[in-house]
């Protein structure tokens, strides 16, 4: 018989791919490179929040040690930034890790096994530092609050009054919901009574106001991608004098990685305890530097004004807010989804056919609210391209809405 052609090979290969190994075929055909190559959309959720070209280009640069001269100068910068950021003289603790990193380490720092901690709810974020106390052996005294609502701080002397609790708990910007809580009054109940207050102000500091030391917390607790408009994987912690008097007598402490006390004796050497992600402090200090120019009272008056233009816009579009309006975030804003539309028929359209991403219900609100996220780099013309997708898609899925008045309500509030 004689030898077989190159053509024949190929032909007989073909089918061998086919027969025998399609996945590899598929990922030889080129197809797999296409249809993994992520779309780009718009990002309009309470984070990650959309870089800008600064940011993502500062992170292209070159790894340099992370035991370094030239790496502690950016340490330093992004510490005396941050503090002024947080509204604080403390430290101010650099975790490479999520948000909940921190809110982790804060307990974890604190706690020891029986401790009772008064944990304010009433939202799905909120729900998390109630679960990270049983987590470590701790009681969680949940003061339950409405979702959609802001917690009433009569409610929590309550619940202070009749406990053991060594610290109160709070997300202060909920942004499962929408809503904005007082944290300033939870802060005079918790000096009052002598307790820590640890604070989630993950998706407020950098957005909102946040007076650290005014307020009287302990350890405030922000991360990197929401206001900040930085790359995710960073947290961070602001602790106080207080808060350090609590970790250091704690002999029971649970946390490794996440043991605050670590963090505190490398900021005196002016380094992390761990290896850091160098890349995405890159991007943190080009981040804390468009801040800085941007000036925070210019960045929180930019958050708010946005937020008064979105729940203004959704009004005029017959949409109903779902958090009352008197507590209401400005740097997300949930709405219902209009009766007879579907989750799919808002968010799911927005996507497919305007390329717009919106954040969607959570637990007992998912497929009942959508959220759309204000907060990070959103400026006026970024809200006037969502309201007007919005509009369209409510319009075309038969909701009753007379186009234009949503981005009249946004032009007259920005005037």
């Amino acid at each position: 018989m004689g030898s077989l052609t190159g053509h024949s090979c190929g032909y007989l290969y073909f089918w061998y791919l086919v027969l025998i190994h399609p996945r590899k075929l598929y990922l030889l055909s080129g197809n797999y490179a296409s249809d993994m190559k992520p779309k780009n959309y718009k990002l309009m959720i309470p984070g990650p929040v959309e870089l800008t070209s600064e940011v993502l280009n500062e992170m292209a640069r070159p790894l340099i040690g992370h035991r370094t001269p030239e790496f502690d100068e950016i340490l330093e910068y992004c510490q005396d930034t941050l503090k002024e950021i947080f509204s604080t003289k403390n430290d101010v603790l650099l975790i490479t890790g999520s948000g909940t990193a921190a809110m982790d380490a804060a307990i974890a720092s604190t706690i020891k096994e029986g401790d009772e901690y008064i944990c304010i709810t009433g939202g799905k974020f909120g729900e998390r530092m109630p679960e990270i106390v049983r987590a470590y052996g701790g009681i969680a005294k949940e003061v339950d609050v409405r979702w959609g609502s802001a917690v009433n701080p009569d409610d929590v002397e309550d619940a202070v009054s009749d406990s053991n609790a060594k610290a109160i708990t709070l997300t202060h910007n909920e942004t499962s919901t929408g809503v904005l809580h007082d944290a300033k009054a939870i802060g005079k109940i918790a000096k009052k009574n002598d307790l820590l207050f640890i604070v989630d102000a993950i998706t407020s500091v950098g957005g909102d106001y946040v007076e650290t030391d005014r307020w009287g917390i302990d350890i405030c607790i922000t991360g990197s991608q929401k206001c900040l408009a930085a790359p995710p994987g960073m947290a961070f912690a602001a602790v106080s004098e207080k808060a350090w008097d609590t970790i250091s007598d704690n002999r029971s402490k649970r946390g490794y990685y996440l043991d605050l006390q670590r963090y505190r004796t490398a900021l005196k050497k002016g380094t992390t305890p761990f290896t850091p992600s160098v890349t995405l402090i890159y991007g943190l200090k080009k981040a804390l530097e468009a801040i800085r120019a941007e000036g925070i009272e210019n960045r929180i008056k930019r958050h708010r004004l946005l937020a008064q233009a979105t729940r203004g816009a959704a009004k005029e579009i017959n949409l109903e807010l779902f958090a009352d309006e008197d507590s209401a975030s400005n740097t997300v804003t949930a709405i219902k989804i209009p009766d007879g539309l579907t989750d799919d028929d808002v968010r799911g359209k927005m996507k497919r056919e305007h390329g717009i991403l919106m954040a969607g219900g959570q637990a007992q609100l998912k497929g009942k609210i959508f959220r759309i996220g204000h907060m990070g780099n959103v400026d006026y013309t970024d809200l006037m391209a969502v309201m007007s997708s919005l509009e369209l898609t409510l319009y075309t899925s038969g909701h009753n809405i007379i186009l234009g008045k949503g981005l009249a309500k946004i032009q007259e509030t920005f005037l």
